[in-house]
């Protein structure tokens, strides 16, 4: 199996998921600039209005781009934390598993991490459990533009070398339809609004609806 490289991102959509879960491990870029209007800092959510974008505040949100993604802060400033919950709890409080999840989502946000990196971070680590997965999360330590297919593993005793899908950037907010890897991989489930499945939304989608057993449909 391959590692699979991504940027860090702020409630992965489900597509992100879906390369986890055939990878050997996930490897975080962690010296690349910030990059505006991307899932770095931003989800996508069903509403009865409409998929709705949550977006996290970053101080200096200009300047942020020639920052380090590690090193970007968050505007607390901004009241964005209430904003995002009371869009959760409208959007999935009637959902069948919300109430099983929302005390650790909430935790998680009442922690007020001052940079966005590790606040993406704390909600990975918290998915990847409720998804049951034990992917090794890596780190890289120098910035490449592009990678070659294959990589020496870090820690290893045989330095083994392992294959890397760079999918740094594949998946965007912008996209009007979800990215091809979404609408192959994700096996459509029972959603809170409209007749038609919604692709390319946040886990938190997938996971409100089926809790547990959300790992089964990211084939």
């Amino acid at each position: 199996m391959p590692i699979v490289l991504f940027e860090s991102q702020y409630h992965p959509p489900l597509a992100f998921f879906t390369e986890v879960i055939r990878a050997e491990a996930l490897k975080l870029e962690t010296q690349e600039h910030y990059h505006k209007q991307t899932y770095r800092n931003r989800c996508l959510v069903l509403t009865a209005q409409g998929v709705k974008p949550l977006t996290v505040p970053v101080l200096d949100g200009n300047r942020s781009e020639k920052v380090k993604i590690t090193e970007v802060e968050i505007d607390y400033r901004q009241n964005w934390v209430h904003q995002h919950w009371r869009t959760i709890q409208t959007a999935y409080g009637g959902t069948p598993y919300f109430e099983y999840y929302a005390d650790y989502l909430h935790d998680i946000y009442v922690q007020e991490h001052q940079r966005l990196f590790d606040l993406n971070l704390a909600f990975l680590r918290f998915y990847l459990r409720c998804l049951r997965l034990r992917t090794p999360v890596e780190f890289t330590t120098e910035y490449f533009s592009t990678y070659s297919a294959t990589a020496t593993r870090p820690h290893s005793t045989d330095q083994t070398v392992s294959e890397v899908r760079d999918c740094r950037d594949s998946l965007t907010p912008k996209a009007s339809v979800a990215p091809e890897p979404d609408r192959k991989s994700v096996r459509p489930y029972a959603q809170t609004f409209g007749k038609d499945f919604v692709p390319g939304l946040s886990i938190l989608d997938l996971l409100f609806m089926q809790g547990p057993a959300a790992g089964n449909f990211l084939v």
